[in-house]
């Protein structure tokens, strides 16, 4: 008999933190259907036969032009988030990488900046503001747009 996971609803994605000093990588999003003009973190939906680390690999070759290996990313954080549909957000720091990071989708970011996780731009996702946030005081889970 084959299970069936008629219930489960979230989606899944990888983001990547990458720190330069006191600064983290951000992209700003243009062309899309969706947050134009706003921040967001290198990241991506994890595709279907990938892992986690595997997702944020991808993303970030694809995204900001580095290569990261698996040893290179250290999981930090996992947004529980609720924004029209349900993500679980998985969130892994690099801690090292090869390549200069630099806005390597130009078709759908606008460009790539390093921005003070304590003093961000008012123009970042907003969920993307709150995951940050939880991770500088050092929260491994939080929930973001669930009612309470």
């Amino acid at each position: 008999m084959s299970a069936k996971y008629n219930t489960a609803t979230p989606y899944t994605a990888a983001y990547i933190i990458l720190r330069k000093g006191n600064k983290i990588a951000f992209l700003l999003r243009e062309n899309t259907a969706w947050m134009n003009g706003y921040y967001g973190l290198p990241s991506g939906k994890i595709e279907k036969g990938e892992s986690a680390l595997q997702a944020a690999i991808r993303e970030a070759k694809e995204e900001i032009g580095v290569t990261i290996t698996a040893g290179q990313l250290k999981y930090i954080f996992t947004g529980d988030r609720h924004d029209k549909i349900d993500w679980i957000d998985l969130c892994f720091e690099a801690t090292g990488w090869e390549g200069e990071p630099h806005n390597a989708e130009p078709h759908v970011h606008g460009e790539f900046v390093w921005l003070d996780p304590n003093d961000l731009p008012d123009n970042v996702v907003p969920y993307v503001r709150f995951y940050v946030e939880q991770i500088q005081a050092s929260n491994k889970y939080a929930a973001y747009g669930w009612q309470e």
